[in-house]
């Protein structure tokens, strides 16, 4: 499955890990989110990066007292009409400032792509290699927003304050 990630098609650092598979000692893995609330430390605490896939019907509170350890978030888009992965991604980016990896998986659409990415994720898991090479032109469509989110993009209305002289602004 082909991993869009800074615009390019990337090579998948993560292995992802069936729940009954040995975990390794080194590299990066993603586990279920089942599999690592059973035993958060055994995940953690191993040599190399460490992530969690996250369904959207779980609360991203639960993961607050690991998230300063995890280097990646992977939430779930099971069909393509369901958006609760969206307020998932702006919580953990905008309410709780998680830095690592957010990712994309499921039902991931090449027309979603650019909602995806306003709402924090900076990595994709799409199903076609054909999705994978459009996404760069999505991507770079657009500049400026009028809306502020997880991106940490500045909006249209803050482009403009900036321009603004010093004593009009306030």
């Amino acid at each position: 499955m082909p991993l869009v990630k800074g615009n390019t098609i990337v090579t998948d650092d993560y292995v992802h890990l069936d729940d009954d598979a040995e975990l390794p000692a080194d590299g990066a893995v993603l586990v279920s989110a089942e599999r690592f609330l059973s035993d958060p430390e055994a995940v953690l605490s191993r040599k190399g990066k460490a992530g969690v896939i996250w369904p959207n019907n779980r609360d991203v509170e639960d993961l607050l007292p690991y998230l300063d350890r995890l280097a990646a978030v992977a939430l779930v888009f099971p069909i393509f009409r369901d958006g609760r992965a969206y307020s998932q991604a702006r919580l953990l980016r905008e309410r709780y400032k998680f830095g690592g990896e957010l990712r994309a998986t499921g039902q991931v659409l090449r027309d979603q792509f650019m909602f995806m990415l306003r709402a924090g994720f900076d990595a994709f898991e799409v199903k076609k290699d054909s999705d994978a090479k459009v996404f760069a032109d999505v991507a770079h469509r657009f500049s400026v927003f009028y809306q502020p989110t997880g991106d940490g993009r500045v909006t249209a209305f803050h482009r403009r304050l900036m321009h603004l002289p010093e004593g009009v602004r306030s």
